[in-house]
């Protein structure tokens, strides 16, 4: 018999001084069995830290979301659409192979990866070349500390706070608090 996947249920209040961008937002995340608290932190630090292109990209008009993630290849493990179905951002974590990487681009406006595990940079230097052609596709590196002390946040249910100020995001609840500075790469 197969483990399903754990749902956990985040509150994620954004406040987004870079880019004016303040919103409240609830979402239920559903833990692939094979996936790990650190991992589905980050996913939930990505949707934080591109939540304001809901305004920018789309005027409000879109759905932003968590896709299937390891549960499906063929899905992003969130995603920014408008109401017309159009794929307007394509959020990816990990250290995803570069054939899955370039279709997404083919699918989506945008696609933003964000790679946190130890053995990344390895993983770049083995990509870098691989991934330089797509315009659309930005890569950044979360250091493997910070997205080891976001564990701690995983709750089944969470209330947290976003915010992001010089490109860096504050996540904390009512017990933790941890800086995330992205590392651009791409």
């Amino acid at each position: 018999m197969a483990i399903k996947s754990t749902i956990f249920k985040a509150s994620l209040q954004i406040a987004d001084i870079d880019n004016s961008y303040y919103a409240d937002h609830a979402f239920t995340l559903a833990r692939h069995p094979s996936e790990t608290d650190e991992r589905m932190m980050v996913r939930l630090a990505a949707i934080a830290l591109q939540a304001y292109k809901l305004n920018t990209v789309c005027n409000g008009d879109a759905t932003l979301s968590f896709g299937a993630g390891l549960s499906d290849p063929d899905e992003p493990d969130a995603w920014l659409r408008d109401f017309t179905g159009r794929t307007r951002l394509w959020l990816e974590v990990g250290q995803p192979e570069d054939k899955p990487l370039i279709k997404a681009c083919g699918k989506a406006d945008e696609v933003v990866l964000y790679c946190f595990n130890h053995a990344a940079e390895v993983w770049w230097k083995g990509m870098e070349n691989k991934l330089s052609r797509p315009q659309n596709l930005s890569v950044f590196r979360i250091p493997t500390a910070v997205s080891q002390a976001l564990i701690p946040l995983a709750q089944r249910s969470m209330q947290l706070q976003a915010t992001v100020q010089e490109g860096a995001l504050i996540l904390s609840d009512s017990a933790h608090t941890i800086e995330i500075e992205p590392l651009r790469w791409k």
